[in-house]
């Protein structure tokens, strides 16, 4: 049997694995499903269509899957997708989708999500994300996998963030951020490549070097981006790592930071 906590309301139309914990206070709705091993600590409200998966733990005072802050909204059965072994802080909040976006709000695995951040509607997040405390995007943003925003960053509606990429303390996101690309500033401004973070996840100097090659192509060379494109298209033939920032240019929409 699950273990719920005496005080916590949840409907017995919610579909809570038996070995799932529920603390004092929490709420949880008909339409919403925890998978096994989660963790749901106190004062937590759980509602709407959300589905929750494997060992993810969501700490007190936290607000998911409640309805969208857009005026289109009209009670649509919208979505709040959360995957396996992410954690979320306390005091977090994360919308449904809205019908426009496509439905969903889509939250993937092994994401570090600190107190006080707020994830929009029809945000699509992947892996192995950071957000840091009092980070925000706004509605329809992507973050690639591995991406590090840090504290009080501010993502704008529309934006990606590419994989790999970081913001320092305090950015203000109005564009999108290619992979690998770090940036930082009030109006944020491309600084480098995080190689640090490639680093840690096991990139060789070799690979890390075709990554500063390519930004030095895109950020310091002057080349028009038309022509930059079409020359890392040559060199992704040979450098897997040059493929994710080909793939950025050809699908993006929003203008990014250059």
């Amino acid at each position: 049997m699950s273990h719920i906590h005496a005080t916590a309301l949840v409907d017995p139309a919610a579909q809570i694995a038996d070995d799932a914990e529920i603390g004092p206070f929490s709420i949880i709705g008909p339409k919403v499903t925890i998978g096994p091993g989660s963790w749901i600590g106190s004062h937590v409200v759980v509602t709407g269509r959300t589905t929750i998966g494997e060992n993810t733990r969501i700490f007190h005072h936290t607000s998911m899957g409640e309805e969208p802050q857009d005026k289109k909204y009209d009670g649509e059965d919208t979505e709040l997708i959360i995957g396996d072994n992410t954690t979320i802080r306390e005091l977090c909040t994360f919308s449904r989708g809205t019908i426009q976006g496509g439905g969903k709000t889509i939250i993937g695995n092994n994401n570090w999500i600190m107190a006080c951040v707020h994830i929009a509607h029809d945000c699509v997040l992947g892996d192995n994300i950071i957000m840091a405390n009092n980070a925000s995007l706004a509605g329809h943003v992507t973050v690639g996998d591995w991406a590090i925003l840090s504290g009080y960053s501010l993502i704008h509606q529309f934006c990606t963030v590419g994989e790999h990429s970081f913001t320092s303390f305090a950015s203000h996101v109005n564009r999108s951020i290619p992979p690998y690309v770090t940036v930082s500033g009030e109006k944020a401004r491309a600084r480098g490549v995080n190689t640090e973070g490639l680093k840690r996840r096991g990139y060789t100097a070799e690979q890390i070097q075709q990554v500063r090659r390519a930004y030095k192509l895109l950020y310091r060379s002057g080349t028009p981006l038309e022509e930059a494109a079409e020359t890392l298209g040559e060199w992704a033939r040979d450098h897997d790592e040059i493929r994710p920032l080909v793939d950025f240019l050809d699908i993006t929409e929003k203008s990014f930071i250059r």
